[in-house]
């Protein structure tokens, strides 16, 4: 399966109509067919060395749409840097703050244990897990 294809197919997924926007950068999310971590920002910079021409703006509109269609998971790390997953099972990630880059953590090693009552009318929709890494000593 080409990339293109593979991006294409990615979108059907989501029921999403396959612009040349979304066809271009779902082929740099998941056209070789691996996971990634991405910012807006880093999305960004890819499409536009690979010549492809798309504002910033339509980036981050292009990833909520992906959110939204349930292709990715946002993580937020400080509040305020947003990390995109197009991994979608659960699992946690490793947060290295010297580089500003999130990486998938080996889930079979997380055990939790329990987690808080939710409030009455609310379920647990997710948990998010970033283990936040920075260099000893």
């Amino acid at each position: 399966m080409g990339i293109a294809e593979r991006g294409a197919d990615w979108l059907k997924t989501g029921g999403l109509r396959p612009t040349r926007q979304r066809l271009a950068l779902a082929s740099l999310l998941v056209g070789d067919g691996q996971n990634r971590h991405v910012t807006a920002e880093s999305l960004f910079a890819l499409s536009s060395a690979t010549g492809e021409k798309v504002s910033l703006a339509t980036v981050y509109n292009t990833l909520r749409a992906f959110c939204d269609a349930g292709l990715m998971n946002e993580v937020v790390v400080d509040g305020s840097k947003s990390y995109f997953d197009t991994r979608m099972d659960d699992h946690p990630h490793f947060y290295w703050e010297d580089s500003h880059t999130l990486t998938d953590a080996p889930a079979e090693e997380l055990e939790i244990a329990s987690l808080p009552q939710v409030p009455d009318g609310m379920e647990v929709a997710r948990v998010d897990v970033v283990i936040r890494l920075r260099r000893a000593g």
